[in-house]
């Protein structure tokens, strides 16, 4: 379906973007959300999280219609009210996680496992903890983690801390695979290639999005793919350097609502913060 002249894609991460990590969704973001969607342009939510884990948050959003990228780019979901579980599964993404697993488990003895199972929840080695992990929880062998294809792969060792899990990934030499850290001692595993950037593509295909009217937001580092495919990249204030740099501009933190002047800029017609500035 081709768009209305002017429509964008408005791609947003979720934690620590659009809520805080106190799982806090301001009435200001709220509101420009619905601003965003009441002008005609498409919000899609993109994280790292499952799908069951978004959709409570889509409809706090009013969200009832649209497009979902969910783990990464290795789910993409289109909303529909009609549906029993209220989207259909337009695109996903499997691998076989067994090597990874092996790989990880050799340097990483004591960490927790788990992987997702679409629409489900997760098969896990042990309980993550409180409310990291959404949907049912089933503990299994460690073995039986590559019982199947999956979606995507958690490593959690809360014991330790970001830099560390970067310096381990670096030193195993994942191959195969893509991978995540995110700002606690935690890494997503993903097939090789799928990236939050690869989910976004396919919707932004799907409704006919020029390329030039696309609009990401985030903070994370596996928000990095996403900010650079975006014709317009906004990090929020507190992200690393490294998110920082790779992203067009700029704004405020999540402590100052960053995310409700990008979308009140785009609703002023601006494709920048500094539009209009002196």
């Amino acid at each position: 379906m081709t768009p209305p002249d002017g429509s964008w894609l408005v791609a947003l991460d979720i934690d620590g973007t659009l809520v805080t990590y106190d799982e806090e969704l301001s009435d200001a973001a709220r509101e420009a959300v619905g601003a965003v969607r009441a002008a005609g342009h498409h919000v899609v939510l993109s994280s790292g999280r499952s799908l069951i884990a978004m959709t409570p948050l889509a409809a706090e959003l009013k969200i009832d219609a649209g497009w979902i990228v969910a783990s990464n780019g290795a789910v993409v979901a289109r909303l529909d009210p009609g549906s029993p579980e209220g989207y259909e599964l337009e695109h996903v993404e499997t691998f076989d996680p067994g090597p990874a697993l092996r790989l990880l488990r050799q340097e990483l003895p004591d960490a927790r496992y788990a992987v997702e199972d679409v629409g489900i929840g997760f098969r896990l080695t042990e309980h993550f903890p409180d409310g990291e992990l959404q949907g049912q929880h089933e503990i299994v062998d460690f073995e039986e983690l590559w019982s199947a294809d999956v979606t995507r792969v958690v490593v959690r060792a809360p014991g330790s801390s970001s830099d560390e899990f970067h310096r381990l990934a670096e030193a195993v030499g994942l191959e195969d695979v893509t991978y995540a850290i995110g700002w606690s001692a935690w890494m997503d595993i993903a097939p090789m290639g799928v990236t939050k950037a690869s989910g976004l593509e396919r919707v932004r295909r799907e409704l006919g999005v020029p390329m030039e009217r696309t609009l990401a937001v985030g903070d994370g580092a596996n928000d990095i793919d996403m900010l650079r495919w975006a014709a317009r990249g906004v990090a929020m204030g507190h992200a690393s350097e490294q998110v920082r740099n790779a992203a067009d501009e700029t704004t405020a933190g999540i402590e100052e609502d960053g995310v409700v002047a990008v979308l009140r800029s785009l609703l002023d017609g601006r494709r920048s913060l500094l539009d209009g500035r002196p």
